[in-house]
């Protein structure tokens, strides 16, 4: 039993379902947020207030933003014939660091798993298969993860767009087998993207 205030402990154990920190780190971030209150803790709550009151999925790729379309769909530079899929918002953002690709995005919100209960109607797989029909995309990029769920995935999507006409390719070296795309580096995203080959 604790003698720490009840609001505090609750900000602790809110912090500690973050990636990355368990109850110790927690404990001590919060000890820091509350040292640095005026510098640190009041902006940190107002900007988590701003974003939790105006962040919303983009209508057209799923990517999140603070508007109904997000600024790469929104953008008219970028090429209207490729499509990069991913599982995750963390996935476009590590691809968009690397500054590689110049097309459109499609985020899934996950893979395909049956032990978790995500098949291809809980995913965004459905609204892609729509995309790639309505707006005449050449060639799908399927940048997945390399574990087991985002192969299935792979293999799913490639399988159901089969005779859209449009070119299915996946990222290729550099890519660790059982990698993830948010912990890699920007140049080897950058090689991987490079060398898609047909999936």
């Amino acid at each position: 039993m604790t003698d720490t205030p009840r609001e505090i402990e609750a900000l602790i154990d809110l912090m500690a379902r973050l990636p990355g920190l368990g109850p110790r780190s927690a404990r001590r971030a919060v000890l820091m947020l509350l040292k640095k209150r005026a510098q640190v803790m009041a902006p940190l709550a107002q900007a988590m207030a701003e974003v939790a009151l105006h962040a919303r999925d983009c209508q057209v790729c799923g990517n999140i933003g603070t508007a109904d379309i997000c600024p790469v769909c929104a953008d008219d530079r970028r090429a209207t014939d490729q499509i990069c899929v991913v599982a995750d918002v963390s996935d476009l953002w590590a691809m968009e660091r690397g500054g590689a690709f110049k097309g459109r995005y499609h985020v899934l919100g996950g893979t395909l798993s049956a032990l978790d209960g995500m098949g291809p109607d809980e995913l965004r797989i459905p609204r892609l298969l729509r995309r790639v029909k309505d707006e005449g995309v050449s060639e799908v990029i399927l940048a997945l993860n390399a574990t087991v769920d985002g192969q299935t995935t792979a293999h799913y999507i490639a399988e159901a767009l089969a005779g859209s006409g449009a070119t299915v390719t996946s990222l290729a070296q550099g890519v660790p087998i059982g990698g993830e795309l948010d912990y890699l580096d920007d140049g080897t995203i950058g090689a991987a993207l490079r060398a898609r080959r047909k999936f």
